[in-house]
């Protein structure tokens, strides 16, 4: 049992600490023994062993105290490379923040989950600054697929070694932040459960920003239920009112445009397949156009991306300076996109937002969007580290899907459905408007058995 703590769900490791079948100290320390011998290097930046084992003393502590903070308590969790641990720099995935101060003190809801009782392991790797759906990072190195049989696949990104901690097992959770897919791309290639709130969910102190009008985050986990966890620890409380609805109670609309286009075979038929046995237990399944979806794609190729322009404004001054030699060039050039956005086009962009939400919100009201994660499965990834023209390609029809959650604000869940090409997972994308976070848990939660089908 020593390296199989980190392959659990949570609530199967909870079970074993809270009943005291293992001490939190030996989850720890197994837990840094799987990693030592995994045999891939580019999934974590930093690892925290001294702070994780004397947070797990204390835990172990607790309990055996009977004094457990609650079902959290000694559980195992990383890190993205942007959220600030104290006492560490912060490099958000980028070289030319290592010579940085310090950070004197923990991001927000580090500090939550650690008053929970969860122990921090370290920080994973991801795309540099966040800027990219494909997990690929030349100063780190880019974290390979544990799902990839074949050649070394992509774990996405941005949050690439997120997804890589929990699908190789060598950490139950792992903490990631989203603004156009980068939870719910690296759950869908990974094939686990992907988390991405509503922005304004959680506190974002301390947590390096991207696109402050767009980023949120959520966890990265095994079952829809340890992220309904996770989601209440993060909020402060100890116990989630979230439960099982009926399924015969559950609308789902499936988009007819955008999402499908160019999607492989593979996956829309796993999709098609998880869609049927929703179907077949009683879901209300309705298949419609949703016009906000072309509308929000011609206003991006009229005025530009908000990410682009809000990435720019944050980067423009190391852009122009000798930093930018330090960065990887691909980042450099995306970025540098947004100095063709001008003020009018900006606030354009977030007028047609404004407008797009409430357009989507009156014709989805209480319902839920159902549709691939992302319409193809983790590609190889030498061809994106030789072919910038491939990388490029890739990543924009990687974040299609997804960032069409993030530009009508929703909260969404991905749940893996099957597999695709070359046995690769493929990923079940539920979404609800922004706000109805509680209630799309709830029906990923009752939903979750049926669209796995045979997927482990």
């Amino acid at each position: 049992m020593a390296n199989s703590f980190g392959a659990m769900s949570i609530a199967q490791l909870s079970l074993l600490i809270q009943r005291g079948a293992v001490d939190p100290v030996e989850v720890a320390e197994s837990v840094f023994d799987a990693i030592a011998t995994h045999g891939d290097p580019a999934i974590f930046t930093v690892l925290l062993k001294d702070r994780a084992i004397e947070e797990a003393r204390a835990s172990s502590a607790r309990l055996k105290a009977g004094r457990s903070l609650g079902l959290l308590d000694g559980i195992p969790v990383a890190w993205k490379d942007l959220f600030d641990i104290e006492g560490i720099a912060t490099t958000a995935g980028s070289r030319i923040f290592k010579a940085s101060p310090a950070a004197t003190t923990d991001a927000a809801v580090v500090t939550t989950l650690r008053k929970a009782g969860m122990i921090a392991i370290g920080r994973t790797n991801m795309s540099e600054f966040a800027f990219s759906g494909l997990g690929i990072n030349p100063h780190y190195g880019s974290p390979r697929n544990p799902r990839g049989t074949d050649v070394p696949r992509i774990t996405g990104g941005s949050s690439s070694g997120a997804g890589a901690a929990v699908a190789a097992g060598l950490v139950p959770v792992a903490m990631g932040t989203d603004t156009g897919g980068s939870v719910r791309i690296p759950a869908a290639f990974n094939g686990i459960v992907g988390y991405k709130a509503t922005h304004g969910r959680y506190a974002m102190d301390g947590v390096f920003p991207l696109s402050k009008t767009l980023d949120s985050l959520g966890p990265l986990c095994r079952t829809v239920q340890d992220a309904v966890w996770v989601d209440a620890a993060m909020r402060g409380q100890s116990v989630s009112a979230i439960g099982l609805r009926a399924v015969k109670d559950i609308d789902i609309v499936v988009p007819e445009n955008v999402v499908f286009d160019g999607a492989e075979v593979g996956v829309v038929a796993a999709f098609e397949a998880a869609l049927e046995r929703l179907a077949t237990a009683g879901a209300s399944v309705r298949r419609i156009k949703i016009p906000a979806f072309d509308d929000l794609l011609a206003v991006m190729a009229k005025h530009g991306a908000l990410v682009t322009a809000e990435a720019f404004a944050l980067h423009r001054e190391r852009l122009v300076g000798p930093q930018a030699a330090e960065m990887d060039h691909r980042v450099v050039v995306r970025t540098r996109l947004g100095e063709k956005i001008s003020l009018p086009d900006y606030l354009a962009i977030l007028d047609a937002r404004e407008r797009l939400i409430a357009d989507a919100r009156r014709l989805i009201g209480s319902s839920f969007v159902a549709y691939p994660s992302v319409a193809h499965v983790a590609p190889p990834i030498a061809p994106l580290e030789k072919d910038d023209d491939l990388f490029f390609a890739t990543n924009a029809r990687t974040l299609r899907n997804t960032l069409l959650g993030n530009f009508l604000d929703w909260c969404g869940v991905s749940i893996p459905c099957g597999t695709g090409d070359a046995g690769m997972p493929v990923g079940f994308l539920l979404s609800a408007v922004g706000g109805d976070d509680e209630a799309l848990l709830s029906a990923a939660l009752s939903t979750e058995a049926m669209i796995r089908g045979d997927f482990g």
